[in-house]
C-alpha cells in the first residue's frame, strides 16, 4: 500500500501560530547583545582595557534596558512581568529567565554607572564580574524559551538554538566594541566576534543537517531571506574586521555589519517558527519520522 499523503482538517494548522509581535525578536537580539557585551566587558576590565570595558558596559546597560521595554510592551502591562516573580519554577524557562533578567539588569546598570562616573570602583568591579558570569545565560536563555514551545521549527531545533544564539550574541558584542572604541584598541572585540561567528556558523550548519526536511522554514520564505542576508553580513563584517580592523572607516563598518547580522538572524529564527506553525506538515512530518525509528518494520 502506498503511504497516505497527510492532509490536515480543511488544511488548517495543527498548532497555533504565536501571537508575538516584532517586540519579541527585538527583545531576543537586545538581550543577547547585552549579555555577550557584559562578558566581553568583564574580560576587557580584567585584562587592562578600560576604554573597551567602559563602552561595552554602557552598551550592555542600554541594550538590556531597551530589551526590557520591548518585553514589557509585548506583555501589555508591567504588572505581568512583576507577577512572574511571585514564584520560582526550575522547570519553566520563562520563570528562570525572568529571575535571570531581574538579577542581571540592576547589576548591568550599576556597572555602567560606576564606569561613567568613576565612583565606587570596587562595587563597579564586582558588578562587572557578576554580569560577566550571568552574560552567557542572558544571551542564550531565550533560545531555551523558544525551544520549549510547540512551534515545530523552534522545538525541533532546541539542541542547537542556544549555541546559535550565544554565537550570534558574541558576534554582535564584538561588533559593538569595534563601533564604539578607537580601531587600535578593538583587537579583543575583533577576536571575540570571530569566535562568536565561528560558533554561530557551526551551530547553524548542525541545525540544518540534523533537522533535514524539517529545516525548510529556516531556508525558505522571509525567514530564509533574513538568514541568508545575516550570513552574508557576518562574512563581510568579519572580512573587513580582519583585513581593515585598524582603519577608522573599516572598523565601524565591520561593527555595524556584525550587529545587523545578529539582529537579522534573530528575526529569521522568529519568522521560521511562525512559518512552521502555519504549515501542518512541519508538525506531523517529524512525528512520523520518529515513529519510523521506534516502530519495527513488519
Amino acid at each position: 500500500m502506498p503511504e497516505a499523503e497527510f492532509r490536515s482538517y480543511y488544511g488548517r494548522p495543527v498548532v497555533k501560530e504565536t501571537v508575538w509581535g516584532p517586540d519579541i525578536p527585538s527583545y531576543l537580539f537586545l538581550g543577547g547583545l547585552a549579555g555577550a557585551s557584559s562578558t566581553l566587558a568583564a574580560g576587557a576590565q580584567l585584562t587592562g582595557r578600560p576604554e573597551l570595558a567602559r563602552a561595552l558596559k554602557c552598551g550592555a546597560a542600554g541594550a538590556i534596558s531597551l530589551s526590557m521595554v520591548a518585553l514589557v510592551h509585548d506583555l501589555g502591562r508591567r504588572t505581568r512581568f512583576i507577577n512572574m516573580l511571585r514564584v520560582l519554577k526550575v522547570t519553566s524557562p520563562m520563570s528562570i529567565g525572568t529571575w535571570i533578567l531581574s538579577g542581571y539588569t540592576p547589576l548591568a546598570l550599576a556597572a555602567a554607572a560606576s564606569a561613567v562616573t568613576r565612583k565606587m570602583p570596587r562595587g563597579g568591579l564586582a558588578a562587572t564580574i557578576a554580569t560577566g558570569l550571568l552574560g552567557p545565560a542572558v544571551a542564550s536563555y531565550t533560545a531555551v524559551l523558544l525551544g520549549d514551545t510547540a512551534a515545530p521549527a523552534w522545538h525541533e531545533a532546541h539542541r542547537e538554538l542556544p549555541f546559535l544564539f550565544a554565537g550570534s550574541a558574541a558576534t554582535a558584542a564584538g561588533g559593538l566594541g569595534m563601533l564604539t572604541v578607537r580601531p587600535g584598541r578593538a583587537g579583543q572585540a575583533i577576536r571575540f566576534a570571530v569566535l562568536g561567528a565561528a560558533g554561530e556558523i557551526a551551530a547553524k550548519s548542525l541545525l540544518l543537517q540534523r533537522l533535514g526536511p524539517a529545516a525548510e522554514p529556516y531556508q525558505t520564505g522571509r525567514a530564509g531571506q533574513l538568514m541568508d542576508i545575516s550570513e552574508v553580513l557576518t562574512s563581510a563584517g568579519l572580512a573587513v574586521a580582519v583585513l581593515a580592523g585598524r582603519s577608522r572607516v573599516g572598523a565601524p563598518l565591520a561593527g555595524l555589519a556584525l550587529m545587523a547580522a545578529s539582529a537579522l538572524m534573530r528575526f529569521g529564527v522568529f519568522e521560521a517558527g511562525r512559518a512552521s506553525a502555519r504549515d501542518p506538515k512541519y508538525t506531523v512530518g517529524p512525528q512520523r519520522e520518529r515513529l519510523k525509528d521506534v516502530r519495527p518494520e513488519s
